[in-house]
């Protein structure tokens, strides 16, 4: 097969599954807690993504002891409620599959705490399609994107860095990916968009899951 990788780190948040609600809510729920009421939920959108502490002191003003506050409050109700309010990308199943299939090496590279991110992979009956799962730890460990990438290629002891692409769908994938020396793929139908994307320097950006797997797998037949 004429392909461009052989080694394939996911995102999961806006790029595996759209976790907009469960992020949202567990977002308003914790700004509540210091008296901030959010009546749209799409206001808080841009949580989805980048690590939550920088989000809540970037949008919110808050500082280091009250972001981590608030990322307990949030944690309080993602951990019960939050991480069920969530849903699979049509066409993601057929695609790890495919994937899977054509011998690529498969990883998740998330922001999101590793007990969350295999949590919600086992629910829907993703988690078998990785080799590894990598994401932050509860407790701040991996903060950066780059940290979590390195780590999950450290770990598969995978060295071609030049045939591995990093898959997301915000600017902190593309720039983890391009600290990591590895390319990134940019995808439409999460929560950046393309001029975030392209301002990043993502090297392709797929505006569907079946675009993304036309640019994965030229030679495959497509559905």
């Amino acid at each position: 097969m004429n392909r461009r990788y052989d080694n394939l780190l996911f995102d999961l948040d806006g790029t595996l599954t759209d976790p907009a609600e469960g992020i949202t809510r567990s977002v308003a729920y914790a700004l509540q807690k210091f008296g901030i009421d959010v009546s749209d939920m799409k206001q808080l959108y841009y949580f989805i993504g980048p690590p939550l502490d920088d989000s809540f002191k970037m949008f919110y003003g808050f500082d280091n002891e009250q972001a981590q506050q608030a990322v307990r409050y949030y944690r309080e109700r993602f951990a019960t409620r939050g991480w069920l309010e969530n849903k699979v990308y049509d066409g993601i199943p057929d695609l790890l599959e495919s994937l899977k299939k054509a011998g690529y090496r498969l990883m998740v590279a998330t922001s999101k705490p590793t007990p969350f991110a295999t949590r919600i992979l086992e629910h829907f009956g993703l988690s078998a399609y990785f080799d590894f799962i990598a994401g932050s730890g509860l407790n701040g460990e991996r903060h950066d994107k780059i940290d979590v990438i390195n780590y999950a290629l450290d770990c598969c002891h995978i060295t071609k860095r030049t045939r591995t692409a990093m898959i997301g769908d915000r600017r902190h994938d593309a720039d983890g990916a391009r600290l990591a020396g590895i390319a990134c793929i940019g995808v439409l139908y999460g929560y950046g968009d393309r001029t975030e994307l392209g301002n990043a320097g993502v090297h392709y950006m797929a505006s569907s899951v079946n675009e993304l797997k036309k640019i994965l797998c030229p030679d495959a037949e497509q559905t």
